[in-house]
């Protein structure tokens, strides 16, 4: 749950808790409008956008009016205009700096992902135990040794940790990131992180639960066929 504030009555900031679920739609609202600016589009309206998202207009104008609405009726919404809040909603009109922890395949993978610097995560260290990868860079990024993780975020501004290793490690990483003052953790280990400080954000990612959630959609349809 997310808590913004907005203006009232009388200009008083009133509190408003913003649901997950909202909060998953917007970076696929930021995503469609921009893929409208390289269309050249300049105004949509929300039936027109629901067209393309597969989401209901009202749903979309209930998602939007959350933060504030940005449409006019009649006219639809300006998508440069919108892209850019939504952009400033999310975060991504600010740097965040990011370490990876953990240096095998799907940390180098996210390491060689240029299209998030375009959104301003910045990954700016890899941290492994593997002595044969000290010093040694993926796309210009440098991978240190783990043993020098805690020295380094004392010297560098570090906004998320993605922990991209094996779950027995994950807890223990995650404590000392933590004690180092990094408060937002994406966690690719196999396990469900469960820290005790509130003021940290952690988003879990389990790529297999992905995968399975495919397979049954397989299995699914494969059914519908069969009958």
């Amino acid at each position: 749950m997310l808590i913004i504030y907005v203006v009232g009555l009388g200009g008083i900031k009133v509190e408003k808790e913003i649901s997950q679920a909202v909060i998953r739609r917007m970076p696929r609202y930021y995503r469609y409008l921009g893929e409208l600016l390289d269309e050249g589009v300049e105004r949509i309206s929300s039936n027109e956008l629901s067209s393309r998202m597969n989401v209901t207009a009202s749903q979309i104008r209930q998602d939007l009016n959350n933060f504030g609405g940005f449409g006019q009726q009649g006219y639809g919404y300006n998508v440069k205009f919108l892209h850019d809040e939504i952009g400033k909603i999310l975060g991504l009109n600010q740097r965040h700096n990011i370490i990876v922890v953990g240096a095998g395949n799907l940390g180098q993978a996210l390491a060689n992902y240029v299209k998030f610097e375009k959104l301003g995560f910045v990954i700016i260290a890899l941290f492994d135990v593997n002595p044969a990868l000290k010093g040694k860079t993926v796309r210009g990024i440098e991978i240190h040794m783990i043993d020098e993780m805690e020295d380094f975020l004392k010297t560098h501004d570090v906004d998320i940790a993605a922990l991209t290793m094996p779950k027995q490690k994950a807890d223990a990483v995650a404590k000392k990131l933590v004690d180092s003052g990094v408060h937002a953790i994406w966690n690719f280990a196999h396990v469900d992180l469960e820290l005790t400080d509130k003021d940290v954000v952690v988003e879990n990612v389990h790529l297999s639960d992905s995968l399975m959630q495919l397979s049954y959609n397989i299995v699914k349809n494969q059914s519908a066929k069969e009958k």
